[in-house]
């Protein structure tokens, strides 16, 4: 018999219905899991069980830890150490939090170095499952999970720092929209090509020398953000004003033409790299 006790009667009702959501209706040992009257335990009678049985037990127990209670403690993470008690912010970092768990952010992931946290409770798990015992889940998780609760730590820290740069980020587009929006286009269609380097050509397809674009920058935009405006495209665009960019890249998903999206907005007009020569040929 595998007994497990809880603090929050809460927790054992989450276990014990998900274990049950687990084993299918009708299954071999499906009644052989119990949730005691007062709500705080889960007795698993492991050696009368089929061993598929039991192991789709161990595996509920798993989920439970590694995937929905998961979710909780980083809020638990966020609110307590970090400070973070509004619900949309919490909910915009954990969007990166999982967004690098499900693998979608692999430049964050040299950040995160160590052991991977599923495998933690699952070898966790499976030396508690091998005979038969009494356990607490909280000192459990205190002990024997502190090597996981260490990795969720790392993803908050990294989620975070992240969300403050995405933040900044925000503000300074906001910013140079509205710088945007107080000037008059200077020209009604630029060319911009974003290969290698970045090219200029006007609604006449003739090249703007680089000599031209810098006496176009307005001095003040480089003297308000001498750190973040690039000097070489994102001011001279935001200089020239123009109505129309028709922009030519093999590569719209990186960060200069993200940006350049962002700020400009309907503006843009994005095509690939071989149109515009087509277009220069013509």
């Amino acid at each position: 018999m595998i007994e497990i006790i809880f603090q929050k009667d809460r927790d054992a009702r989450r276990m014990y219905g998900h274990i049950v959501d687990c084993l299918r209706a009708g299954q071999p040992g499906s009644g052989l899991v119990q949730l005691d009257e007062d709500r705080r335990r889960i007795k698993i009678d492991s050696n009368a069980m089929p061993d598929e049985a039991f192991h789709t037990v161990r595996e509920g127990v798993y989920e439970f830890i590694a995937l929905k209670k998961r979710d909780d403690w980083f809020r638990e993470i966020l609110e307590e150490r970090f400070f973070y008690e509004d619900s949309h912010e919490q909910e915009q970092i954990l969007e990166v939090i999982y967004s690098v768990i499900d693998g979608n952010r692999e430049d964050l992931e040299p950040f995160l170095s160590g052991p991977d946290e599923k495998q933690i409770v699952q070898e966790a798990i499976s030396e508690i499952f091998t005979d038969s015992i009494s356990f607490s889940f909280d000192s459990f998780v205190t002990f024997r999970l502190k090597p996981f609760f260490d990795k969720l730590h790392s993803y908050v820290e990294v989620a975070i720092d992240e969300y403050k740069l995405e933040q900044e980020y925000q503000m300074f587009v906001q910013t140079l929209r509205d710088f945007l929006a107080g000037r008059p286009a200077l020209k009604p269609l630029i060319h911009l090509i974003v290969a290698e380097g970045t090219f200029f050509y006007d609604e006449h397809v003739c090249q703007i020398t680089r000599s031209e674009l810098i006496r176009t920058i307005d001095r003040k935009l480089l003297g308000n953000h001498p750190v973040y405006v690039d000097s070489v495209t994102i001011a001279p665009l935001l200089s020239l004003a123009p109505s129309v960019i028709r922009l030519y890249t093999d590569l719209p998903e990186q960060p200069l033409v993200r940006t350049i999206c962002n700020i400009f907005e309907e503006r843009v007009k994005i095509s690939p790299l071989h149109s515009f020569n087509q277009k220069n040929a013509q």
